[in-house]
């Protein structure tokens, strides 16, 4: 019987594929233990490699979470310039940007956890050159903002840097509600609060529309204030928190 012939990945794709994993590893215990909280010997472990093969790639903690910020940073950059290019009216370009933050909420929701709470939120944080990285998504909104200016679906007198950031800022808070388990990590309900942040942007809190068929977002029952009620007869879905 013929022997199969194991064909090797070359060295620099093996190198590639062993740093992913070990930041894919990070990112999942930053998530459950919190940077302070974590040790490169969780991260080896959850990465199934041997201790000191993340030090051959990450001289300590700091560089490892400096590393996830800008693997997951960078890859939601070029998901929203490239949404931002498929568009043309400015309210296309608003919607198709909180589509891409939600969706990769969605998708990966313990990487935006890390992103949000240990990197944007904790000193933990401090290795991390936000300051830079803010001001890349804010020049690049403040972009969008100005050529609706100059086509004249925005007021003139609005400050496109600081639209920009009251854009991003509604995003983020919106995410940190689910985030820290203030609202269910439910399809629909992510469905009804990325809405909801794109009309209440658009229009105002007084004039925003709901979509078709859309009903209010739902808090998560066990983080509900006191004063309110859940509906009778209904079971309450727990939150994931991760």
């Amino acid at each position: 019987m013929a022997t199969r012939k194991v064909t090797k990945l070359p060295r620099s794709e093996r190198e590639a594929e062993r740093r992913k994993t070990i930041l894919r590893a990070a990112v999942e215990v930053f998530s459950r233990k919190g940077y302070q909280g974590c040790r490169i010997a969780d991260v080896a472990k959850e990465a199934g490699v041997a201790y000191g093969l993340v030090y051959h790639y990450f001289k300590d903690k700091d560089e490892l979470l400096g590393s996830v910020f800008e693997s997951g940073w960078s890859a939601f950059l070029s998901r929203v310039a490239a949404a931002l290019s498929h568009e043309s009216d400015f309210e296309a370009k608003v919607r198709s940007v909180v589509h891409v933050a939600f969706e990769a909420y969605r998708r990966d929701p313990r990487g935006v956890k890390v992103l949000i709470l240990e990197v944007g939120r904790s000193p933990s944080g401090g290795a991390v050159n936000r300051g830079g990285a803010f001001t890349n998504v804010i020049e690049l909104a403040a972009g969008v903002f100005a050529h609706a200016q100059q086509q004249g679906e925005l007021p003139a007198h609005l400050e496109p840097k600081l639209a920009a950031a009251l854009f991003f800022g509604s995003i983020e808070m919106a995410l940190t509600l689910f985030v820290v388990g203030l609202l269910e990590r439910r399809d629909d309900v992510l469905d009804r609060a990325r809405d909801q942040v794109v009309e209440t942007f658009l229009r105002g809190v007084e004039h925003a529309r709901p979509s078709p068929g859309a009903a209010a977002v739902e808090a998560n029952p066990s983080e509900a204030a006191p004063w309110t009620s859940a509906k009778s007869g209904t079971k309450s879905r727990v939150a994931r928190r991760d």
